[in-house]
């Protein structure tokens, strides 16, 4: 029986049931999240972290989150007040919705009832979680917009620019996914994942889509929206209490979210790892959902090591990486893809496809090479300038090539 087929015949009590665990899911992982990313922050820093509230200071992020809702609510005098409230609403709920696609266990007997860990099968599945993923930043914008300050409106116009560049990436990225498992469902997409992962297949994908998420949910380096060197705090400077714990909530959310979708589309999704598939049977299928977020923890710590190891970009630089790296890379990697698996279907053999690919790749190696050699002449003529005799004597400089 199909995962579609599964769903199809889930009562309502279970499909209320699959939506209160993600949402409890979601919650307690935003908490250990905050202390995760604190004390592997701490770790890199030579410093402790949270270890006060609670043991290890696991119970840290739950005493925040409370202090933050007991503080007082401000709604600044010149705020658009309704649309002001309805920003923080826009992110927090969005954001949870991306897990309606997400496979997150195989096969299982949820209080007697066979089903899988998700909620429905969309044969658009992964335009679904961009589409939603796109009305999420509405929210930041909105708030930007609203709070009547300049900040907040620079911070708010900036992520709407990185929305149309960075995702622009992201989708491009996908394309090569849909091309090799032949859907756009996720279960379709983590079915055809059985032999090989497509981080290893499509690894230049792969790659692409990491980097487009992290300036997704305005992650460092990318966090040019609430950047608070030069925005003070960004589009959220003016809210306080439950408003601004909401942001902090989709901000780990959709953290969690981005790194389900990558681990679905190219890690396998709940599939174990290569030699170990024999644990997927254990506790009755339940095992898998172990492989699943083992997988969503690994990338969570890429995001908490960039943001501990890379400065801030530029806003001139990371929308220049955007449109000019990410996405030019992009669509000459979806034409090498679809010229390579059309020349699979037809019968071409491994060997065929292995040296087209090899030339692709010197290519593109031998145009990097001419155009870096290029930019470093241009540089260097650049820096040395026109020689210009001096009017007057002109002392050499001390350990000048003159005076050698």
């Amino acid at each position: 029986m199909t995962t579609a087929q599964l769903i199809g015949q889930d009562p309502g009590w279970i499909i209320a049931v699959k939506g209160l665990l993600v949402f409890a899911v979601c919650v307690l992982l935003t908490l250990m999240a905050v202390w995760g990313e604190r004390r592997i922050v701490a770790r890199m820093q030579m410093r402790l972290g949270p270890n006060r509230v609670g043991p290890f200071g696991l119970v840290q992020a739950l005493a925040d989150g409370v202090k933050l809702a007991l503080k007082e609510d401000l709604i600044p005098a010149a705020a658009d007040k309704i649309v002001f409230i309805i920003a923080p609403i826009i992110s927090a709920t969005t954001c949870f919705m991306s897990f309606a696609v997400i496979p997150v266990t195989g096969k299982v007997s949820l209080f007697g009832h066979e089903t899988v860990m998700q909620m429905t099968d969309l044969p658009v599945g992964v335009l679904y979680v961009l589409a939603i993923a796109s009305v999420g930043v509405y929210g930041i914008v909105l708030a930007g917009w609203s709070s009547g300050s300049t900040y907040p409106l620079l911070g708010g116009l900036r992520s709407s620019a990185q929305v149309i560049s960075y995702e622009v990436a992201m989708g491009l990225s996908l394309v090569a996914v849909f091309i090799y498992s032949g859907s756009m469902s996720t279960s379709d997409i983590v079915a055809a994942q059985s032999k090989w992962w497509f981080a290893v297949v499509l690894f230049p994908s792969f790659v692409i889509y990491s980097i487009s998420m992290v300036g997704e949910t305005n992650r460092a380096p990318f966090d040019l929206a609430e950047a608070e060197g030069e925005l003070v705090g960004g589009f959220h400077t003016e809210y306080s209490s439950l408003k601004f714990a909401l942001f902090f909530l989709a901000e780990y959310v959709n953290i969690v979210a981005v790194s389900a979708l990558a681990t679905t589309l190219f890690l396998g999704g709940y599939h174990a790892l290569p030699g170990l598939t024999f644990t997927e049977t254990w506790l009755g299928g339940w095992f898998t959902l172990f492989w699943f977020f083992a997988k969503v923890l690994f990338f969570f710590f890429i995001f908490v090591w960039l943001r501990g190891t890379l400065p801030r970009l530029r806003y001139d630089q990371f929308m220049k990486f955007g449109w000019k790296v990410l996405i030019p890379v992009s669509l000459f990697w979806i034409m090498v893809v679809a010229t390579m698996r059309v020349l699979s279907l037809r019968g071409a053999s491994r060997v065929t496809v292995l040296i087209c690919a090899s030339a692709v790749v010197a290519i593109v190696l031998l145009v990097n090479m001419a155009y870096e050699s290029s930019k470093k002449k241009i540089s260097k003529a650049s820096q040395r300038g026109p020689e210009i005799p001096a009017p007057f004597a002109v002392p050499a400089l001390p350990n000048s090539r003159e005076e050698v």
